[in-house]
């Protein structure tokens, strides 16, 4: 019978565990007894531990009552969780799981626990979108991966923010138990289907970063807008009437990346759409996004994703189809 373990924390984000524990339990419900899975919660503190919605939880066993090996053990994310005081004790006992374990990975922003730990020097991982930066500071000996649902680095397994937990646990289960029991799994939790792990995540680049009414959050609603048209630094800087070295300074300042690193993003995440969703030759799509050529998509989708475009579509088109 394997056994997985999920620890948890006060302000732990609420579907970074029961994401993860269903898939796992809806497997139970088909496998034999003695290849069900045993799931043990394990809690930081003692007694009812609030997630950050203010759900209470209780878990199982506190951590420092646990010593013995576990096939897989999962460090669940929460919000306030990279801020969060270093626990030594917690950290000593991690590193000892980890080392015991079969497999042993985060969901979500738990990485930060794990990089604390010294479990992700040399590894390639990944995390939510928005501590993926952070992470890449705190931790310069990881490779992060801002661009993956989930990423596997031998017995290391890490996974985007939130439901991509579930993904991730979906992809374990495939490999322990075989692709039917995870498909029939993702039915059940009526996932419509199980995402790779090299599908890229809501992309950061389309996230307002300033106010709705500043001039850079107008240049990037005019991008999105007119993705067809050629936009150059100088266009740009006339829509809100300024010079285009200032422009280009704010917007930097403000947005935390270029215009032309915006503007790329922005055509590469339309492109992703259209390929996922629609049968439009490449070439169509490339003009749709404002590229000059097939080519030029290809390029960029290499140097963003590791993959053409072409690539993308053979292993995600249909995700976003109704």
């Amino acid at each position: 019978m394997p056994n997985v373990a999920i620890l948890v924390f006060p302000g732990v984000q609420a579907l970074d565990v029961t994401g993860p524990l269903d898939v796992f339990a809806e497997a139970n419900c088909i496998l034999p007894p003695e290849k069900q899975y045993r799931l043990d919660v394990l809690g930081t503190e003692h007694g009812l531990i609030p997630c950050s919605n203010g759900l209470p939880i209780a878990a199982h066993r506190h951590f420092s009552e646990v010593d013995e090996t576990h096939d897989l053990v999962l460090v669940a994310g929460g919000p306030a969780l990279p801020q969060a005081p270093r626990n030594e004790a917690l950290l000593t006992w991690l590193q000892h799981a980890a080392e015991k374990s079969g497999r042993y990975g985060s969901i979500c922003n738990g990485t930060f626990l794990l990089g604390h730990a010294g479990l992700l020097d040399g590894r390639t991982v990944t995390t939510h979108w928005n501590d993926a930066a952070l992470l890449a500071t705190m931790f310069p000996h990881a490779q992060v991966d801002a661009d993956r649902i989930f990423a596997q680095d031998g017995r290391l397994v890490t996974s985007a923010g939130v439901t991509a937990g579930i993904d991730l646990c979906l992809f374990l289960l495939s490999q322990d138990c075989g692709a039917e029991v995870s498909l029939h799994v993702a039915r059940r939790l009526v996932v419509f289907m199980q995402r790779r792990g090299g599908q890229s995540q809501f992309s950061p680049y389309l996230t307002p970063y300033v106010e709705e009414s500043s001039p850079v959050a107008i240049v990037q609603q005019y991008v999105l807008d007119h993705l067809m048209d050629e936009l150059t630094v100088e266009h740009l800087a006339a829509i809100v009437t300024m010079s285009p070295r200032n422009f280009a300074r704010v917007f930097v300042r403000d947005a935390k990346i270029t215009p032309a690193e915006f503007i790329e993003s922005a055509r590469l995440d339309a492109a992703r759409a259209l390929l996922e969703t629609t049968d439009d030759p490449l070439k169509k799509v490339a003009w749709r996004c404002g590229f000059r050529n097939p080519d030029q998509m290809r390029q960029v989708f290499v140097k963003r994703l590791g993959i053409t475009a072409m690539q993308y579509r053979d292993n995600f088109a249909g995700f976003g189809k109704s």
